[in-house]
């Protein structure tokens, strides 16, 4: 196979360099570079398989280079990001809280490493998760978290909402759990063109066109269209989850 085998490899690993970069520049406050290299990140997740697929260059520690890239892109990045807008909250919004609690509080987005970490090692050992995924995957949460991010340093009108020391804890537990719930989530690789194997994800990407038209109409930047996107995915998922219509295809 010769230097072909290396190539996927070589592509997980920069997405391990734009991950350790993004915290970096996370924890300097550089919020929109550290959005940039999160979703650079994101794209070499996709080429690495990519690759692996279209060279036949599949292999074991691949698989698990994969994961730790994954854990530090998607994993330890967002929420840096996450806690240094918690940190940065006002310190008087804190006033009257036991020092315990606000520590806990300024510290919480840290569980979304943790929650993370769980995922990718129920991932590597589920032997379900072959055509689809239980529980948000990290990539997808990370996005979410990294247009949320990028829209809201935009649109600075939100600031006085999100100085609330309420807010990006909760968001970080509720983000926490869907990662390790074990609510199904169809996979967006489309493998052929039969529209009964596809037809949940072209009924995804028509509401998906449905959401995001208006924000293109109104001159938003692309971030709130990612945002929009990624949510639009979790929910509809719930959804199916809540009515019972996911198929068990999906994460066999």
């Amino acid at each position: 196979m010769g230097i072909k085998r290396y190539i996927p490899n070589t592509i997980t690993l920069l997405n391990l360099l734009c991950g350790t970069i993004a915290v970096i520049f996370a924890l300097k406050g550089w919020q929109l570079f550290a959005v940039y290299l999160i979703l650079a990140a994101a794209l070499f997740d996709f080429l690495d398989g990519f690759a692996a697929r279209l060279l036949k260059a599949y292999s074991e520690i691949g698989k698990e280079l994969d994961s730790l890239a994954d854990l530090v892109s998607f994993g330890l990045a967002p929420s840096i990001l996450l806690f240094y807008r918690t940190s940065s909250i006002p310190p008087e919004n804190f006033e009257g809280m036991a020092a315990p609690v606000t520590v806990l509080l300024i510290y919480s987005p840290l569980v979304i490493v943790l929650a993370s970490a769980l995922r990718l090692a129920i991932f590597n050992t589920d032997s379900r998760q072959t055509e689809g995924f239980i529980g948000v995957p990290t990539p997808a949460n990370a996005i979410l978290i990294a247009s949320f991010i990028h829209f809201t340093v935009y649109y600075q009108g939100l600031d006085k909402m999100f100085e609330n020391i309420w807010v990006y804890p909760s968001i970080s537990l509720v983000l926490s759990y869907l990662l390790v719930c074990n609510i199904p989530m169809f996979s967006l690789k489309i493998k052929s063109l039969r529209f009964k194997e596809n037809k949940t994800r072209i009924i995804f990407i028509l509401l998906s066109l449905l959401a995001v038209i208006p924000t293109v109409m109104k001159g938003a930047k692309w971030s709130l269209w990612l945002l929009v996107t990624f949510a639009l995915y979790i929910l509809y998922n719930i959804v199916l989850f809540a009515l019972g219509t996911n198929s068990d295809r999906q994460i066999r």
